[in-house]
């Protein structure tokens, strides 16, 4: 969450300059950041899933963390109307939503649940 405000508190031109051109590096598939925002909910819904712990690790811990990270996104555009350069964007929010919502069903697999669950309780693999 750290690293999506301070990303979202980059004014236009120097996020343009240098978010940008990091994740075009990183990431050279990438046409703009609406890509970087699914990348971006797609591993914060996991890291949020993660943080509830083994007794939330079934399909309401998965929709919470999917709740939790579509409203993170939206005070998120709405922390940009204060940015300069920057302005919300309802195509954002959707592209956080469909990111934390894919890394929920990736989380349904069973090898990758079982996996998630053995981390959250601690175990070895």
């Amino acid at each position: 969450m750290i690293v999506i405000f301070i990303s979202s508190h980059q004014p236009g031109e120097a996020l343009e300059e240098g978010v940008l051109q990091w994740l075009k590096a990183l990431f050279p598939f990438i046409r703009d950041l609406n890509f970087g925002h699914f990348i971006a909910y797609f591993v914060l819904s996991f890291t949020v899933y993660f943080a509830l712990g083994p007794k939330w690790m079934n399909w309401r811990g998965k929709l919470l963390s999917v709740l939790i990270c579509v409203l993170y996104g939206v005070t998120d555009e709405f922390h940009q109307m204060f940015v300069p350069g920057r302005a919300p964007d309802v195509t954002d929010i959707r592209n956080d939503a469909i990111g934390a919502a894919i890394a929920m069903l990736i989380a349904s697999i069973k090898p990758v649940h079982r996996l998630i669950l053995r981390l959250a309780e601690g175990k070895k693999f």
